[in-house]
C-alpha cells in the first residue's frame, strides 16, 4: 500500500490587496479605540453637575478659619492655597459679603 507523503503547508501569504485590507482594519480599530479613550478621558475631567459649595464672608472671618472649617483634620495651608486659587485671590484679605467658592470635599 502506498503511503501518501504529506507536504507542509506554505506560510500564509497575503496579496497586496490583502495587506491593504489588514492595514485599513488595524487603522479603523485604532481610531475606534482612540475615540473611546478620548471620550472617557474628557468625561473624567468634566466638573460634576452639582455646583461648587460657596460661603459668604462675615466680618472677622479669615481664610485660615474658613479653610480649617472646610477641611477639618487636614493641613489648613493646602486648603487656604486651594481657596485662593479657586477664587483668584492675590492676597489673604477678605471683605465682608464676599462670596468664596470652596473646594469640593
Amino acid at each position: 500500500m502506498a503511503q501518501s507523503v504529506r507536504r507542509p503547508q506554505p506560510p500564509l501569504r497575503l496579496t497586496r490587496r490583502g495587506r491593504v485590507v489588514v492595514i485599513v482594519l488595524l487603522a479603523l480599530l485604532a481610531s475606534v479605540a482612540s475615540a473611546v479613550l478620548f471620550t472617557t478621558a474628557s468625561r473624567a475631567s468634566d466638573d460634576p453637575a452639582v455646583p461648587a459649595p460657596t460661603i459668604t464672608v462675615r466680618p472677622g472671618d479669615t481664610l485660615w478659619e474658613i479653610a480649617t472649617a472646610v477641611r477639618p483634620g487636614r493641613d489648613a495651608r493646602d486648603a487656604v492655597a486651594e481657596i485662593r486659587r479657586l477664587n483668584h485671590l492675590g492676597g489673604y484679605d477678605l471683605q465682608p459679603g464676599q462670596v468664596l467658592t470652596l473646594p469640593r470635599t
